[in-house]
């Protein structure tokens, strides 16, 4: 296996039921077995989740919320889903710890990064929850920052889409797959990969980044195991 410890990056929208605001349990259940064969290969496995199926800081605001409250209502959002992935992995064996920046008391324990790495070799999936636990910043913000606190090998961004392109393929059939990419290129290219502050905790710490579509069954495990699926980011040109 190339990767000994990952983080999996996973948006709220990817856990979203069809009435376009709960949890969905056949997506919970996609994702936790996609983690599962991970966790049997030996891979170390963290996990930050969004919690835009349930509430958005940002959207708040265009109702009338404070963006403050609504940053702090989005990480306890990020919290009922952790507990949702929790759920499914531990009734089928896999053990998990759910990890918070805001500590919830017979829920979840509080963010500490020995903590998490020691969880991680024991064999648990940790799940990061509360993103940075500061308003005004993404869970992809949070997603960066637990990647290089655990050292992890790699961060991988689950999406619905096989990698990044020149234009939005949903939109232009035309846009051009990256294979790979270097931070400067996509900078450059003006790519909208993670927000900036996450795109700048990968490129300082040299955290790889591997895009992939999360979607399809076997994904995790294919880039696992080196398949060329999807678009890495890194600081070296290859």
């Amino acid at each position: 296996m190339q990767y000994k410890r990952i983080l999996l990056k996973l948006s709220g929208e990817s856990l979203m039921g069809e009435d376009g605001y709960s949890i969905s349990y056949p997506a919970v259940n996609h994702y936790a077995t996609e983690i599962q064969s991970a966790i049997r290969q030996g891979v170390q496995v963290g996990v930050v989740i969004g919690g835009g199926n349930i509430f958005r800081g940002v959207n708040g605001m265009q109702k009338g919320f404070d963006r403050r409250q609504g940053d702090y209502m989005g990480m306890l959002a990020t919290v009922i889903n952790a507990m949702a992935v929790q759920e499914v992995l531990e009734a089928a064996g896999t053990k998990v710890k759910v990890l918070s920046s805001l500590e919830i008391e017979g829920v979840c324990e509080k963010i500490f990064y020995k903590n998490a790495i020691q969880y991680l070799e024991e064999g648990k999936v940790v799940i990061f929850a509360g993103g940075t636990g500061n308003p005004f910043f993404t869970t992809d913000s949070g997603a960066a920052l637990r990647a290089v606190e655990i050292k992890a090998d790699l961060l991988l961004k689950g999406t619905r889409v096989d990698g990044v392109y020149s234009e939005d393929p949903e939109k232009n059939p035309n846009a051009v797959k990256y294979e790979t990419l270097t931070y400067a290129e996509a900078y450059e290219k003006r790519l909208h990969i993670m927000d900036m502050t996450a795109f700048t905790i990968c490129q300082d710490n040299n955290m790889p980044l591997y895009v992939y579509d999360a979607q399809v069954n076997g994904n995790l495990l294919r880039v696992l195991n080196g398949e060329k699926i999807g678009t890495l980011c890194s600081n070296v040109k290859f």
